[in-house]
């Protein structure tokens, strides 16, 4: 597992998220919303794992929820789910937003459709996923 410093761990998010700073990595490590640093020889570092929690922290925080609200609910999470999450950062970019359209099927599932697909197209695929929903055959 590699480890970074703060400093590391910031540039890393930054990409990511241009308001996530240094500052604010610190900020969240000293408040709990991610694992205590792990020892490595004599230095306190970050991991892979963190990078994990901060990138699921990116993407809660894209969807409207509060600190406090995600930080109970990455208490609760397991190390996989919090990688789910963490993937998911790239859904809520922004621009991806403000470019495709959103459409949900169901209370369950939300599909995003990229504006450069044709009508026919877009609807072929709504078709589709209700169908398999249903569990009708094609």
């Amino acid at each position: 597992m590699n480890s970074y410093t703060a400093k590391q761990i910031a540039e890393i998010l930054q990409q990511d998220d241009p308001r996530l700073n240094l500052r604010t990595v610190r900020y969240y490590t000293q408040i709990g919303m991610v694992p205590p640093l792990e020892l490595r020889g004599n230095k306190r570092v970050y991991t892979d794992r963190h990078i994990h929690y901060f990138r699921a922290i990116i993407t809660l925080s894209r969807t409207g929820e509060t600190l406090a609200s995600i930080q109970e609910t990455l208490k609760k999470l397991s190390m996989e789910d919090i990688e789910k999450i963490s993937q998911q950062f790239i859904l809520y970019e922004p621009s991806r937003i403000i470019e495709n359209e959103t459409l949900k099927i169901t209370d369950d599932v939300i599909i995003t459709i990229s504006p450069r697909i044709s009508a026919e197209l877009k609807q072929r695929v709504i078709d589709s996923v209700s169908q398999a929903l249903r569990g009708e055959n094609q």
